[in-house]
């Protein structure tokens, strides 16, 4: 199995946990946030449904380079936010197929204008920029979930709420 044979079979198995937390952020409450320097609702989800467009770019690119024009994309419900993430998760699964493990080890960068903030073998940054990151913002999706007294979906075994 390829490198990126392995990262579609592991995105595709962490997309369902994804989907079924984005699909579960209450439209009635898109603005909440847990605190006045965290991200809301939608800010948060839309973050989560739009990041595997880092999965795009760190595999048809070498490097990428911020500008002051970057603006980051805001869905307005949930239903938006599921759409927009099932397209992001077809694209990439297309994308690494038939991916040479060449490319994947590669050295990919980071930039802000000529300041680089990493460098790293491109299958470092689809794990770590890419899925981790995915990973790591469900997760806080899941205590917004929770804070709202909304069952939080089962990721890697039951949850308390489903069993």
């Amino acid at each position: 199995m390829s490198i990126a044979d392995s990262f579609a079979a592991e995105l595709q198995q962490e997309a369902v946990a994804t989907r079924k937390t984005l699909e579960r952020i209450p439209n009635d409450r898109l603005d909440w946030k847990p605190h006045e320097k965290s991200m809301s609702f939608i800010e948060l989800g839309s973050h989560v449904a739009s990041l595997l467009e880092w999965g795009q770019v760190t595999l048809d690119q070498q490097e990428f380079v911020f500008s002051g024009e970057y603006k980051p994309w805001r869905g307005s419900s949930s239903e938006e936010l599921v759409e927009r993430f099932d397209n992001n998760v077809q694209d990439v699964v297309q994308r690494l197929g038939g991916y040479p493990d060449s490319e994947m080890m590669k050295t990919w960068s980071l930039k802000s204008g000529e300041d680089v903030i990493f460098s790293l073998p491109r299958l470092a940054v689809f794990r770590s920029f890419v899925l981790n990151h995915m990973v790591h913002h469900r997760a806080q999706l899941s205590v917004y979930l929770r804070l709202n007294d909304i069952a939080v979906p089962a990721m890697y075994g039951p949850s308390a709420d489903e069993s």
